[in-house]
């Protein structure tokens, strides 16, 4: 076995695009997946705005028998694992079952299937409740999927820490392949877009309620005014890089180099130091890969929307590396923040900016507000040649995970 953790397949389902190329291709011409709500009326709510995956045939993706048993997120995910893998060209019949894992991040299950079925309870009684809501509303439910589809025995789990999640399933992997496991599928995928889903979302009161796609969702901006939720992620083969090259992987987008994650202290407790647990994640991280803030090449931004959010991830940036000391892009202006499966489209997109040496833009954004000096890609995508890429992600209740990943 060896100490490096690499990438060596990676699958998207995504509100502007699916499949890694097509996702990949949207991403660099800055074009954006959010728009009206389409999947419930949510003409009645604040909020009606989501980045939603268009195009995308359920049949198409996921099995017959699987059908009636699985939630919209679920089917996200499995597309995505599907794609990964073969993007991978693992076979996972070729290898020893109890040396792969499945480790994935959720926010809160399959909350649509859930909703459908409690309706039907409340509306008909008990006897036309599903059987599969016993397990298919539950937030272990992608892993648990994924891990029967492709007969993966090994060490598996479910990390739920929101949007922080997409890095903390990752870290987790990693961790499981030191231990000998040798493949692990891991990242998230998530969507909650239904009425009760929304009522979450909304309880936060961090939700924008802009009308125009356009404005609503601008980190960073003078005008920000919270974020948009969307649905989708995506899914990553994380490997032992001796055992990847042992069974003949196609190809290697990086190093997963290194990890690290925080918990902010309750409201109103001073934080530890004086420094955010976004900046302490982000220190560990860099740590944690034997690299220091020099070597750091660019900067995928957690991107909450919320001014003072915003405000503290900016003011870490700058104690880290300087004023305008970093390209920083957040690609998500794109596709809302998609919960569990944000940060994981980060990092896919961050080992794509390493591979094709280009940074995509932040959309929607002219400029950095007054009083938050970050060199942030705006308009257009800027042509690189970075190595190493911190990805940075915070989940509401104060979870905060940072991660490097080069190439």
């Amino acid at each position: 076995m060896s100490a490096a953790a690499v990438i060596t397949g990676i699958g998207v389902t995504a509100p502007n695009g699916i499949g890694v190329e097509e996702y990949w291709a949207a991403a660099l011409a800055g074009r954006g997946g959010i728009g009206a709500m389409t999947r419930f009326d949510a003409s009645s709510y604040p909020a009606q705005l989501a980045g939603q995956v268009p195009g995308f045939v359920d049949e198409d993706h996921v099995p017959s028998r699987l059908m009636p048993q699985t939630d919209r997120h679920t089917r996200l995910a499995l597309a995505a694992a599907h794609e990964a893998l073969t993007d991978a060209a693992v076979d996972p019949e070729a290898l020893p079952e109890y040396n792969m894992g499945v480790v994935t991040a959720a926010s809160g299950g399959g909350v649509e299937f859930g909703q459908n079925e409690l309706g039907l309870l409340w509306s008909q009684g008990k006897e036309h409740v599903s059987a599969y809501q016993s397990f298919a509303w539950f937030y272990a439910v992608n892993t648990g999927q994924v891990s029967i589809r492709y007969g993966m025995r090994g060490p598996s789990g479910v990390i739920v820490t929101e949007q922080a999640g997409g890095l903390d399933s990752l870290g987790h992997a990693r961790r499981q392949l030191r231990k000998g496991t040798t493949l692990v599928v891991s990242g998230g995928v998530d969507g909650a877009l239904c009425p009760w889903g929304w009522a979450g979302q909304l309880a936060t009161g961090l939700l924008s309620t802009s009308k125009d796609p356009n404005t609503a969702y601008q980190p960073f901006a003078a005008t920000a005014s919270g974020y948009v939720p969307g649905e989708g992620g995506a899914i990553l083969i994380i490997e032992d890089e001796e055992a990847a090259r042992q069974r003949g992987a196609a190809r290697v987008y990086g190093e997963l180099a290194g990890y690290a994650a925080t918990l902010d202290p309750r409201p109103g407790v001073a934080p530890a130091h004086g420094e955010s647990g976004l900046l302490r994640a982000a220190r560990g991280a860099i740590a944690d890969a034997g690299l220091t803030p020099s070597d750091v090449d660019v900067v995928f931004a957690d991107a909450a929307g919320v001014p003072e959010l915003d405000r503290i991830e900016a003011a870490a940036l700058v104690t880290l590396f300087g004023p305008r000391g970093v390209p920083v892009t957040a690609p998500k202006t794109m596709t809302g923040r998609l919960m569990a499966g944000g940060a994981a489209l980060d990092v896919a997109t961050a080992l794509l900016s390493i591979r094709d040496g280009v940074i995509p833009p932040t959309v929607n954004v002219p400029e950095p507000a007054p009083g938050l000096p970050i060199d942030l890609v705006v308009g257009r995508p800027r042509q690189i040649a970075p190595l190493v890429a911190l990805v940075l992600a915070r989940g509401y209740g104060g979870f905060n995970a940072a991660v490097c990943v080069r190439g």
